[in-house]
């Protein structure tokens, strides 16, 4: 099977004068390289396609996906006839190679077969933040034949297989245009007023600028979810703007500083494990007198109530997330001329 391949291949070289062989080759040449260069200029038409018709975006893709792939095979099997090549000669040896190839790669060829798949899930694609099972968070920048790029808040860039997002589970925070709820749990001291830090806590969370206004499907609350001898257990459920929910870590930690320091403000104390000692007399001295005696008194007060000194500092987490939002942007806009400039090889996905 292979002899006869190979024989055809060596009487078409024998039989043919160089020049002739290499008019062929040059032709071969010149057809895969214009095949290339329509390739490149199908992409960057559908590449702005895609931006003056964001809602149809994936359809649009996938179209420019199938077109380029039709291209480059054409090209490359009409380069191969104008060199002569028989190519029914070569069925059955093409064949055998496939085989082979396809018990040695086959890793590679389902992380191919993956990235293809990815290619048609509308549920997947360039732009979308999503989680991984492992933990891993970021924005889906790149989606290649062989492995997807995530870029993390944190401007780190993971390589992940194609596979792992068709057998394992995704979060996809921005599948839609909706905001995701957040839960921000905090604790209190038992004796703390409930309505009092409800108000001081809504207040907080609402005055962050990424915190949307309340409407009849979206309002910020505060959850009492249990109480036991170390306090009382809170969660701020609150609607960020959907541009925050790219960055689920920085809102969490904004949240957390602005309740903290309202709380602070307010003289509520923070829940601890506490063990409660009642001290009725001390060598015949009660209250006041007892705690002066063991000089208590002062480091048991300073202890709950917060110090008059107590300084306000910026809440770095908000400041955070103004500035990735505008990383963000600036990111996308820079991805986005790169694409246009030199349009990549590997597979993509448009906004």
């Amino acid at each position: 099977m292979f002899d006869d391949g190979l024989n055809s291949i060596q009487q078409l070289a024998a039989s043919l004068p160089w020049a002739v062989i290499g008019k062929r080759l040059v032709t071969a040449i010149i057809i895969v390289g214009c095949a290339y260069l329509l390739v490149q200029a199908l992409r960057f038409s559908f590449d702005r396609l895609r931006k003056r018709f964001t809602a149809g975006a994936p359809i649009i893709y996938t179209v420019e996906q199938l077109g380029a792939y039709t291209i480059m095979i054409t090209g490359f099997l009409a380069g191969i006839t104008a060199l002569g090549v028989n190519l029914g000669s070569l069925t059955i040896f093409a064949g055998a190679v496939g085989v082979g190839l396809g018990l040695g790669l086959q890793g590679l060829v389902k992380e191919v077969v993956s990235g293809l798949a990815l290619i048609f899930d509308p549920a997947i694609q360039i732009g979308d933040f999503v989680e991984l099972e492992g933990g891993v968070r970021g924005e889906i920048v790149d989606i290649g034949p062989r492995a997807t790029r995530l870029r993390t808040n944190d401007n780190l860039n993971v390589v992940i297989p194609n596979s792992t997002f068709i057998q394992s589970r995704v979060s996809n925070w921005t599948y839609n245009d909706a905001s995701r709820r957040v839960h921000v749990p905090f604790s209190v001291a038992e004796e703390s007023d409930i309505a009092k830090v409800r108000d001081v806590v809504l207040a907080a969370a609402k005055a962050l600028p990424f915190t949307l206004p309340d409407d009849q499907l979206h309002k910020t609350q505060v959850w009492l979810l249990g109480f036991s001898g170390a306090g009382l257990d809170f969660s701020l459920a609150v609607w960020p703007t959907m541009e925050s929910s790219r960055h689920p870590r920085t809102v969490h930690a904004a949240y957390t500083w602005a309740i903290y320091q309202a709380l602070q403000a307010e003289g509520i104390g923070n829940a601890n494990d506490q063990m409660e000692v009642q001290l009725r007399s001390l060598f015949g001295r009660e209250g006041d007198d007892a705690l002066n005696a063991l000089n208590l008194k002062g480091r048991v007060l300073a202890e709950i109530l917060p110090s008059e000194d107590a300084g306000w500092a910026p809440n770095d987490a908000a400041t955070a997330m103004a500035l990735d939002t505008d990383r963000d942007r600036l990111q996308r806009a820079t991805e986005q001329s790169r694409r246009r400039q030199s349009p990549p090889e590997e597979v993509r996905r448009g906004n």
